[in-house]
C-alpha cells in the first residue's frame, strides 16, 4: 500500500480538480440552483428530467421527501403515499429553507453532475486517508494531513449545502472556492512528503523562497477579487438576460478594475521570479509553467471583457486560477528540499 500511496494521492488530487472544473461549469451555465435541496435533488437521488415529474398528478406514488412545484413554491411529501384524484395539502409541507422554485433540466443535471463528482472525489480522499495508515510509524504527518483532507471535504460539502440554502450568497461562494484551494494545498503537501527524491537538485535562495510566498499571496488575492467580479457578472446576467450579455460589463463594479489592474502586478512578480530562477540557476522548472498559466488567465479575461464571454471562457479562467495556485504552492514545497 505504501508504494501505491503516491498514485492514490495523485488520483485524489485530480478528482478534486475535476470538482473545481465541475463547479466552474455550474457557474458558467448558471446552474447553481439546479437542485434546490441538498444532498438530494428535488428529493430524488437521480434527479428528474421533465417538469411533469415535479407536478401533482392523481394516482401517483410519491416517496417521503420528494418535491413538487405548486403555486411557485416547493412542497415536500410528508410520508410515502399515493395521491388521490385531487391535491390534498395535508400530504405536503412547504419547503422553508428558501423560496427558489424553478426547474430547468439542463441546470438540474449540471448541478447534479457537480455533486456526483464531489462525492467521487470525497470517496477518493477517504480511500487516501485509509491508505495513509501505512505511514503511521515513520511519517505520522501524512496520516494527520490525509484525515484533515477528509474533514475538509466534508466541510466543503456542508458549505455547498449552505450555498444552495442561501440562494448563492456571494460570501459563501467565495469561501467555497477558497476551501477548495486549501484542500488542493493539503493534498499537494501530502504528495510532497511521500514523493521520492529526484535527481534534479534545487538550489536554496532565501529571497527567492520569500518571493514564492509573495506571488502565491498575490494569486489568492486575485482569486478572491475574481470571485466577487464573477458574482457581479452572474447578477447582471440574471437581471439583463443572456441575450443582453454584451451589456453586462458596461458599468462594472470597482473590484473589476482592481482585479484587471492587479493582474499586471501578478504577472510582473512572476516574471521577476522566472528571471531570478534563470540567473541564479536555481532549477525551479515550474516557474515557466506559472507564466504560461498567467498568460492563459489574462487572455481568457480579455476574451470575456472584449468578446462578451465566449463559450467556456469563464470556466477556463477559474480552472486556470486553481491550477496556478497548485503549481505555485508546490514550488514552495519543492523549495523545502532545496540545498544550500
Amino acid at each position: 500500500m505504501k508504494q501505491l500511496f503516491p498514485r492514490i494521492t495523485k488520483i485524489a488530487l485530480i478528482l478534486v480538480y475535476l470538482v473545481i472544473v465541475a463547479g466552474a461549469l455550474v457557474r458558467m451555465t448558471g446552474s447553481g440552483m439546479g437542485c434546490p435541496d441538498w444532498p438530494r435533488c428535488f428529493g430524488y437521488y437521480i434527479p428528474p428530467t421533465d417538469i411533469k415529474e415535479l407536478q401533482f398528478s392523481p394516482n401517483h406514488e410519491f416517496k417521503r421527501g420528494q418535491v413538487i412545484i405548486k403555486d411557485e413554491k416547493l412542497w415536500v411529501a410528508r410520508e410515502t403515499f399515493t395521491t388521490g384524484t385531487s391535491y390534498n395539502e395535508a400530504d405536503w409541507e412547504h419547503y422553508t429553507k428558501h423560496d427558489y422554485a424553478e426547474f430547468n433540466p439542463i441546470h438540474t443535471w449540471v448541478e447534479y453532475i457537480n455533486r456526483l463528482t464531489g462525492a467521487v472525489a470525497g470517496l477518493a480522499v477517504l480511500f487516501m486517508a485509509i491508505a495513509s495508515f501505512s505511514f503511521r510509524k515513520e511519517k505520522k504527518s501524512v496520516v494527520w494531513l490525509s484525515w484533515l483532507s477528509v474533514f475538509l471535504m466534508g466541510f466543503q460539502a456542508w458549505l455547498g449545502a449552505t450555498v444552495v440554502y442561501s440562494v448563492l450568497n456571494p460570501v459563501k461562494i467565495t469561501l467555497h472556492m477558497v476551501v477548495a484551494l486549501i484542500i488542493v494545498g493539503v493534498i499537494l503537501t501530502i504528495l510532497a512528503k511521500v514523493k521520492p527524491a529526484t535527481e534534479t537538485v534545487l538550489k536554496h535562495d532565501g529571497f527567492f523562497k520569500k518571493l514564492l510566498w509573495f506571488t502565491l499571496i498575490l494569486t489568492l488575492i486575485q482569486v478572491v477579487l475574481g470571485t466577487e467580479v464573477r458574482q457581479f457578472v452572474d447578477d447582471q446576467v440574471k437581471l439583463l438576460g443572456h441575450e443582453n450579455i454584451h451589456l453586462v460589463m458596461q458599468d462594472p463594479i470597482i473590484n473589476f478594475y482592481i482585479h484587471r489592474s492587479f493582474s499586471i502586478v501578478v504577472l510582473a512578480a512572476n516574471i521577476w521570479l522566472f528571471i531570478m530562477n534563470k540567473q541564479k540557476g536555481l532549477s525551479f522548472a515550474k516557474t515557466s509553467w506559472v507564466l504560461v498559466l498567467i498568460l492563459v488567465e489574462i487572455c481568457s479575461g480579455i476574451a470575456m471583457y472584449n468578446f462578451d464571454f465566449p463559450f467556456a471562457s469563464q470556466s477556463i479562467h477559474v480552472v486556470t486560477a486553481s491550477l496556478l495556485f497548485g503549481v505555485q504552492y508546490y514550488m514552495i514545497l519543492e523549495g523545502r528540499r532545496a540545498k544550500l
